[in-house]
């Protein structure tokens, strides 16, 4: 970002490009499906996660397929596509180097851009060894240019035999009917081009109106993601193929999902729908690089999934995420859609005590300490008392390793007693030496 000197006027204008379009998602999303049929391929729609599901595995029943190689798609985890898939007897690979390795380990994805970031060398290694003995690799690998090789050897047979290739979408582009996927690797392109029928899944909100807006869109994809000019590969597809094409699939499907997105759209979360999913707010989250993925709970970690969860699962079941942040803002700074997402988190926390989501327990400590808030004597009173007491009850321990009403924090980790006096007394002592 540091050397691209207009990389807040590219922001500003992306940010243009993402309301304009979901200002006008109707035509837009209707051009898109009519420039796409003219093209050749067919257009489906899914209100939900489970008509997504349904309709995918339809089109590979009707396909007669036995075997799916799927790119990396953030919207297949969403919907549980990979258990459906295998529910209705259909093998799937998935491509992703980073997807493949946790398929092997059967967990889910730990970030949105590198799935597999919390695995070392040595528990791929270990992976590879279990899985890939049996196909000509009596060797263990721990070095990284060892473990690709061995992936690359064993998915590039999967890529030839397989009958139906599922990929994700960054954008759509209403103007020709494409999609367009962002990739490192070159399994994308595999998957949409050798299985003789390629199925397109993406959320309603990647539409944008031409390829003038896709060019402004990459520069900053690439940069906020992974720290790169531009990515490996970016591939555009329109329809299948046709007479005269050396490669690509005989049909071409491309499923819309909105599962949610609908219901946020001009509303008090809208701006969410502006997320490119580059992985940005995640990388300098200080929560989300202390707790990793897994903690969420959910296939949308971080900063943006503390947004994204509780709104499309329901606040009921989430409501703890929009809680588990410190408010330090640098996810807003970082984020190449300028989401203001701390202000996002502060109305689903408003939204979680109006709805009365919370335990009588935390509803009454959260009342208690803003009538103490409100009271800055009564405030700066208790906490010099609270300092002293509690420096006092921990000796020379440093900590608590049990505390009354903070089982939850002690049960994993002490808890830091007070080392000096309270803020506002060193602010005072520092401001008098200074006069």
């Amino acid at each position: 970002m540091d050397a691209l000197p207009e990389f807040e006027a590219l922001r500003d204008a992306a940010r243009e490009i993402r309301e304009h379009t979901l200002a006008h998602l109707d035509h837009y999303l209707e051009r898109f499906e009519k420039r796409a049929r003219k093209q050749g391929a067919s257009v489906h729609w899914a209100a939900s996660a489970e008509e997504a599901r349904r309709l995918v595995v339809a089109l590979c029943k009707e396909a007669r397929a036995t075997t799916v190689a799927k790119g990396k798609s953030m919207v297949g985890e969403e919907i549980g596509l990979n258990a459906a898939l295998e529910a209705a007897s259909l093998e799937v690979i998935e491509t992703d180097l980073g997807e493949y390795i946790i398929q092997l380990a059967k967990e889910p994805p730990s970030h949105i851009i590198a799935p597999a970031i919390h695995k070392t060398r040595e528990q791929i290694g270990d992976l590879f060894f279990r899985h890939h003995s049996g196909k000509g690799f009596q060797r263990r690998a721990n070095e990284a240019r060892e473990l690709v090789a061995q992936a690359r050897a064993v998915l590039r047979s999967e890529f030839q035999r397989a009958d139906v290739g599922i990929t994700g979408a960054n954008f759509l582009v209403a103007e020709s009917g494409s999609t367009v996927i962002v990739t490192n690797e070159g399994n994308g392109d595999l998957s949409n081009t050798l299985p003789r029928v390629h199925i397109v899944l993406a959320s309603i909100e990647k539409v944008i109106p031409n390829y003038e807006d896709l060019s402004t869109l990459l520069r900053l994809l690439a940069r906020s993601a992974t720290g790169q000019e531009m990515s490996a590969y970016t591939t555009v597809s329109t329809g299948p193929r046709r007479n005269d094409d050396r490669d690509g699939p005989d049909a071409f499907h491309i499923v819309l999902l909105d599962n949610g997105r609908s219901e946020m759209l001009g509303g008090d979360y809208h701006e969410m729908l502006r997320c490119i999913r580059c992985g940005a707010c995640l990388n300098h989250c200080p929560v989300y690089n202390a707790v990793g993925g897994h903690a969420y709970g959910w296939v949308y970690p971080g900063p943006m999934g503390s947004v994204l969860t509780p709104l499309i699962l329901g606040l009921g079941e989430a409501h703890h995420l929009p809680n588990a942040c410190t408010m330090n803002g640098r996810c807003q700074q970082v984020c190449p859609m300028s989401i203001p997402l701390p202000e996002l988190l502060r109305k689903l926390r408003r939204r979680e005590f109006g709805e009365r989501i919370q335990a009588p327990r935390a509803r009454a400590a959260l009342w208690l300490w803003s009538f103490v808030a409100r009271r800055p004597r009564l405030y700066h009173t208790l906490a010099r008392a609270g300092v002293v007491l509690l420096k006092r009850l921990s000796g020379n321990r440093g900590g608590f390793r049990s505390f009354p009403f903070a089982g939850g924090w002690t049960s994993e980790r002490d808890l830091p007693a007070p080392e000096g006096d309270t803020f506002q007394a060193r602010w005072r002592r520092a401001g008098r030496r200074l006069s």
